[in-house]
């Protein structure tokens, strides 16, 4: 049978989600814990959107197949007993065959909780970006404007990026501040059909760059046009970076968070 697993994890203590030499990469914990808890050889699994190092995972969306007959439930509490404190299997359901938890993927959605203070972030620490100068809100949101739609993203592509093509349809930008005065924080979150290595990285550069007032909003327009990364700003912090998860169509019957035009699907992730 094929397995599907909604996990969540804390990516400060991990090397990114994708299993490597060193072991440290939440795909490796995981895999450990399934095989602890299946007594079988290490069970591998695929996602819907790698992470990188430091950045963290509100709904990541697993999926496996094997021979095992367990209750779902177990299967959400079984890895969780072998889980570091900072993973943790949040749901588990059997799925069809045919469903792939990236290929059936109909978007993906990230979330930058960005800390505009003074003093550098302590307490949060690695959750959280920073910008300890004021933003400018609707300049941020006018460049924002310039990013949606399909477009050739280059400029805001890691170089070491295996993306067949820099062309992705970037759907919506949502930009909040919570709180007033000089001390607030900013949400951005995006959705996308996909998205390129680092490119929520590089467009929060460059619209923090505007929202410090360091570039007009049209600026980002000419960024993107040049589809070359050097005319972009520095990659961002990966601190304040969620990977909210994917989205998939009502009929494969996943829980509402992941699915396609439920209320719950719109939640703005962590506080």
């Amino acid at each position: 049978m094929r397995i599907a697993l909604g996990v969540r994890y804390n990516g400060q203590a991990y090397d990114g989600w994708q299993s490597q030499p060193s072991g440290r990469t939440v795909q490796d914990r995981l895999e450990l814990a399934l095989g602890r808890f299946t007594a079988q050889p290490r069970i591998g699994t695929l996602c819907a959107g790698r992470t990188d190092a430091g950045v963290h995972g509100w709904m990541q969306v697993v999926h496996f197949d094997t021979d095992i007959a367990r209750a779902p439930f177990s299967w959400m509490r079984g890895p969780n007993r072998f889980l570091p404190d900072d993973i943790a299997v949040q749901w588990a359901q059997e799925v069809p065959p045919e469903f792939h938890c990236r290929a059936s993927a109909r978007a993906r959605r990230y979330l930058y909780v960005l800390s505009q203070s003074p003093v550098r972030p302590s307490l949060d620490s690695g959750r959280v970006g920073w910008s300890m100068h004021e933003l400018d809100g609707a300049a941020m949101r006018a460049a924002a404007l310039h990013l949606l739609g399909t477009h050739d993203f280059s400029s805001f592509r890691a170089s070491a990026c295996q993306a067949r093509s820099p062309v992705k349809d970037l759907r919506r930008i949502e930009i909040t501040r919570l709180g007033d005065g000089p001390r607030c924080r900013w949400h951005f979150e995006f959705e996308a059909d996909a998205f390129l290595h680092h490119m929520i990285r590089n467009l929060m550069g460059c619209l923090i760059r505007v929202g410090q007032g360091h570039a007009p909003p049209d600026w980002v327009r000419e960024v993107r046009d040049a589809r070359s990364r050097e005319r972009a700003a520095p990659t961002f912090s990966g601190d304040g970076l969620y990977f909210l998860g994917p989205l998939y169509e009502p009929h494969w019957g996943l829980p509402q968070e992941v699915t396609l035009g439920s209320a719950a699907a719109s939640y703005h992730g962590p506080p």
